[in-house]
């Protein structure tokens, strides 16, 4: 029984952490095109309220899989290929806090575009993990 509640505990939070993946970027793409000062100041606080409400999820969606993985025994070579894209996660997770900072300081260097193609890379990355864990090919 313990075992489906930490699951379920896992999904929720995985869930609500990826809500934040998807629309940290996107603001992005809108604080890139933004030529309002009040428009930038808006945007530019609601990606950081974002910011720190979707930090403590994503650390507890990680509590919750650590927990799966080391209570529950999990194993073999999906769960490596999983726990690498956790980890590129986590990094992309930090690298839009960079990126906040440089909009936050002025410092954007980068175009709309890029931040479009960048909003990408958590879609794919869930849907990576999901066919590994539902599949587990190897």
């Amino acid at each position: 029984m313990t075992y489906l509640y930490v699951k379920a505990f896992h999904l929720f939070f995985v869930v609500s952490w990826f809500a934040g993946l998807f629309y940290l970027p996107r603001l992005f793409v809108n604080l890139a095109m933004a030529e309002d000062g009040r428009e930038r100041d808006r945007l530019l606080l609601m990606s950081g309220k974002l910011y720190r409400f979707m930090t403590p999820l994503g650390v507890l969606a990680l509590a919750f899989g650590l927990w799966l993985w080391l209570g529950f025994g999990f194993s073999g070579g999906w769960l490596h290929a999983k726990l690498t894209l956790v980890a590129g996660l986590v990094a992309y997770h930090g690298y839009c806090r960079k990126l906040l900072a440089d909009f936050v300081a002025g410092r954007n260097a980068r175009s709309h575009k890029w931040y479009r193609v960048f909003n990408e890379v958590p879609v794919l990355v869930l849907l990576a993990c999901i066919l590994l864990v539902v599949v587990k090919p190897f």
